[in-house]
């Protein structure tokens, strides 16, 4: 497979501390990976390394066959947006667009046929004479993408594009972002903290903490085989719900207080006996009953009754740990309602409890 970007045993330090660890990411032609991680994690410093914006210590670039370690931004065949639209106020839609083009001396019949293509592409034909104090939020982004698009690369790196905006808007670039990579099919790696943008827009995830990458791998295998306990609590709104106990009979049964749970059929396979272990279940991988069914419902008290629109959250208290459950809207239960939670255990994750990692 040829690989648009490699990043090898790449390292930053600032003095003494590691910002990035030994970090090493292949990204295929055409392919969309977004960096995702909670604030601090190194995903944006990452994104500026490849970008040339960052020296790093150690490690190579590689972009498009070619070694740009320590070439300059301009050199490396990329176009970047960014959180802040970064739009010259005083130029119109237009002038933005054609700026760094007519800065690189592009002939200007070359530079009429870039901006003409990527307004189209944008949808921002009727805003080429405008100003930007004169667009909408989500307007000014379509411009900011667009300048991005008139240098007519192979590689986009996106530094969280759309987390100045609002919700609707959010979701409806979102959707943009999508729509322009499948006409367009340039590699793209994208920034967020929002788990939404990434299960969405990604083809891989690469979910960073601390500098590392924890997992890179596509969403829905991130989403329901997570390889640690922090992706796993990570990814997923609400987030997994995790139990305490251990495994017993053989690896046969997890214990969890006085509530035993058969494992028979979880995929992971054979669990050791007498093995401390976090029994981690989505909210969706859970279905209330009235009745006990030994061996796979978990006796339960509920608390709050949460309508979300088109199903509802059911948030309630398990042997004094609290857990939610994703239930169809129609279905309402009055707080104090006494529960069994069934369990899916073919689509649960059972962690080691000293490792942290998926069993």
């Amino acid at each position: 497979m040829q690989h648009s970007i490699s990043v090898k045993d790449l390292t930053l330090k600032f003095g003494t501390a590691a910002v990035l660890k030994n970090l090493n990411i292949d990204v295929a032609e055409g392919e969309f990976v977004v960096l995702l991680g909670p604030s601090g994690c190194g995903k944006s410093t990452l994104l500026n390394c490849l970008a040339g914006l960052l020296d790093i210590t150690d490690g190579q670039i590689w972009i498009k066959g070619k070694n740009v370690t320590w070439a300059e931004p301009s050199e490396r065949g990329i176009g970047m947006v960014f959180q802040s639209y970064a739009l010259y106020p005083q130029m119109t839609v237009r002038g933005n667009l054609s700026f760094g083009l007519k800065n690189a001396k592009v002939p200007k019949p070359e530079i009429d046929k870039r901006v003409a293509r990527a307004a189209e592409i944008l949808q921002i034909e009727p805003l080429l004479d405008r100003k930007p104090g004169a667009l909408s939020g989500g307007q000014r982004q379509r411009v900011a993408i667009g300048r991005a698009l008139v240098r007519d690369v192979d590689v986009f790196l996106f530094d969280e594009p759309l987390s100045n905006l609002d919700a609707k808007l959010r979701s409806e670039l979102r959707v943009e972002i999508k729509r322009l990579h499948s006409r367009l099919n340039n590699t793209m790696v994208y920034v967020t903290h929002d788990q939404i943008e990434a299960l969405t827009l990604a083809d891989r995830i690469a979910v960073m903490r601390g500098g590392i990458i924890q997992q890179l791998d596509a969403p829905q295998t991130i989403y329901n085989r997570p390889l640690n306990l922090f992706v796993a609590g990570f990814i997923g709104s609400p987030s997994m719900n995790f139990l305490h106990g251990s495994t017993v009979e053989n690896g046969r049964y997890f214990q969890f207080s006085d509530t035993k749970i058969d494992l028979v059929d979880y995929e992971g396979g054979a669990v050791m006996e007498r093995h401390k272990a976090i029994l981690g279940l989505r909210p969706e991988h859970l279905t209330i009953h009235h009745q006990a069914e030994p061996g796979h419902t978990i006796p339960a008290v509920v608390e709050i009754d949460e309508p979300m629109g088109a199903d509802s959250l059911i948030w309630l208290v398990a042997n004094g740990v609290q857990m939610s459950v994703r239930v169809p809207v129609e279905h309402r239960l009055r707080p104090g309602t006494e529960v069994h939670l069934k369990v899916d255990i073919a689509k649960a994750s059972i962690f080691d409890t000293g490792t942290e990692q998926r069993v």
